[in-house]
């Protein structure tokens, strides 16, 4: 593994970084992109020669310069790429254990925000399970998994409103608001866990933000779930639940859009 540090003086803001790492996306050499954008630099890990890596982020016409390359000497993303893995099996254990509680209380209490939110929950474990083969792996691999956790979730969020409509329809009964609180108030404990622990790894890589972007949804979904419960409680109509059940799958459906956005 080497380590190549280019300087880009014209790197100002995001969009400049976004630029270069669609410049790079086909380098298969390529383990990492560190990005410090106050400073306008870029740490690449590669292997094989850097002059086909600078080239491509030199064509941007950004000012961009080489200021060494060499081995690393232990100072590579193998711990990081570690400590992402062992985050990431902490939330995807947290994920899915709340979509099984979650999916079998949905069911007992009739309530289709609790069904919703569990295979909300289902998705980020699978998008986990995918980052984990992304760690590691080149620019292009993790960008590609982004994108397979984003047309997941797309299609998981068709399939709610398919259910949403069938209920608006006269299917079903009154949830059981008490469920709908409960089981809703310790999915949003473990949400905000995983978000918290996914925040402080920092990393920018693709993978990572859609993890983030999935959990950071799950929480505004957990909250709408608790006051579907308690206007269920003072209406007595499963309205309020199917009205939320509405909001998250497109709440889904607007996470997808911006994972598939990252991924491009």
């Amino acid at each position: 593994m080497k380590k190549t540090t280019i300087t880009i003086q014209q790197m100002d803001c995001p969009s400049e970084e976004q630029m270069i790492r669609m410049k790079l996306d086909g380098f298969e050499n390529i383990a990492s992109l560190a990005f410090d954008i106050p400073n306008r630099k870029l740490d690449v890990y590669h292997t094989d020669d850097y002059a086909p890596i600078f080239a491509e982020v030199d064509s941007l016409q950004l000012d961009a310069s080489v200021v060494e390359s060499s081995e690393t000497d232990g100072i590579s993303p193998t711990s990081q790429h570690e400590n992402e893995r062992k985050l990431l099996w902490q939330v995807l254990g947290i994920n899915f254990f709340f979509f099984g509680l979650e999916i079998l209380m949905g069911f007992l209490a009739n309530s289709m925000g609790l069904v919703a939110d569990s295979l909300d929950m289902l998705a980020d474990s699978i998008v986990y399970g995918l980052a984990l083969f992304a760690i590691g792996g080149t620019v292009a691999m993790k960008k590609n998994v982004a994108k397979a956790s984003g047309y997941f979730q797309l299609v998981l969020a068709i399939f709610g409103i398919t259910e949403v409509i069938r209920r608006f329809l006269g299917f079903g009964e009154v949830p059981t608001f008490q469920l709908m609180i409960g089981i809703s108030f310790l999915a949003l404990i473990g949400n905000a866990l995983s978000l918290y622990l996914l925040q402080k790894s920092k990393s920018e890589e693709a993978h990572m933000q859609a993890s983030m972007i999935f959990t950071s949804n799950d929480v505004i979904v957990n909250i709408g779930v608790i006051l579907a419960g308690v206007l269920v409680f003072m209406t007595n109509s499963k309205l309020p639940d199917l009205v939320v059940g509405s909001i998250v799958f497109v709440i889904v459906a607007r996470g997808a859009w911006r994972i598939l956005g990252i991924a491009k």
